[in-house]
This record gives C-alpha cells, structure tokens and sequence, in this order.
C-alpha cells in the first residue's frame, strides 16, 4: 500500500514530465529565450521554498497553469491524467485566447478575487515570477513604460488575491515596489 505523500509526489513528477512535454517547443520571451518550462518549475519552486505549500493538487496546478493556454492540451485532456480537481484550478487561472489581449488582462482584474484558494496561490506564484523575470532577465524589446504598465496591471490582480497567504503577498509586495527600478 503506498502512503498519500508518495502518491502525491508520484501525481506532481508525473505532472512535471506533462509539462514539460507539451512546453518542449517553446521559449520565454528573455534575450537568452530561456526554456519556457523553467517558468512552471519557478512557480513551484515558490510554492514550495517560500511558500511553505506542501498541497500536491496546487503544486500540480502550478506546473501545468499554462498548458490549455499555452499549448494544445484541452481540459479534458487533463481531467484524464490529472483528475477534476486539478484541471478545474488550472481553468480557472487560464485565459481565452480567443479574447483581445486588454479584454484577457481586465478579466484577470475582475475575476480575481473570485477565484478558488489554490487557484490564487497559482495566481500569487505566477504574478511574483513574472515580476522577478520583469526584473532580472525582461522581455526583448519591452520598454520601460511596458513594463511599468505590467506592474501595475500585476498590483490590480494582486488586490484581488489579498488574504490568500500573507508570506506570498509580502514577497509580491515587495516586488511591486520596485518598479522605479525598471528602465
């Protein structure tokens, strides 16, 4: 009989290797277009290292929150490996593609608050990661104004996901703080 904590981490490798497969083609945007499963692999890391979140259903969502988006995978897709639970987190925090990019961003805004508990603790480990990288490796081509605009798109989906888990939310807050940094 295995024990839940094996079955979990077992279901979250399995969930890495699914990622990483459906992502192996694709880059982020960086100057050194760095693999693009190393942004799923950061949220984790978040998760986990800094925010303490031990929940194998979250830290799944968490590597596979852009696969629907981003890839081909349809949600039924992950339902059959993954099960209902997971694929409904990664739902919630995906978005339409078929929408207009400003339409996606002010829906992120609006829905926020109303999105399940693990699905905000994606959220909140996305937001950081992206601002991090905003920070560290941005962009090609991104100028300051675009990136200053992303930070404060970040900061009205972040007021959304106020009292999810105060340690993530300090970690984001301090990186909203340093947009003056950004140029």
């Amino acid at each position: 009989m295995r024990d839940p904590a094996s079955e979990g981490i077992g279901r979250f490798v399995r969930a890495l290797a699914f990622a990483a497969d459906k992502h192996r083609q694709q880059r982020r945007k960086d100057v050194a277009a760095s693999p693009y499963i190393n942004h799923p692999i950061a949220l984790a890391d978040v998760l986990v290292n800094e925010g303490d979140i031990r929940d194998p259903v979250v830290l799944c969502a968490a590597v596979l929150h852009d696969t629907i988006e981003d890839t081909e995978t349809t949600s039924a897709e992950l339902v059959g490996h993954f099960g209902e639970r997971i694929a409904a987190i990664v739902l919630e925090v995906t978005d339409d593609k078929a929408l207009p990019k400003a339409e996606r961003k002010a829906r992120q805004v609006a829905h926020a608050a109303d999105l399940s508990t693990p699905a905000k603790l994606v959220k909140l480990a996305d937001k950081i990661c992206n601002l991090r990288d905003l920070l560290a490796a941005p962009p090609a081509g991104w100028s300051a104004v675009r990136k200053r605009d992303y930070f404060a798109w970040a900061a009205q989906v972040a007021a959304g996901l106020r009292g999810t888990h105060p340690g993530l939310e300090a970690i984001l807050d301090g990186l909203l703080a340093r947009a003056g940094e950004l140029d």
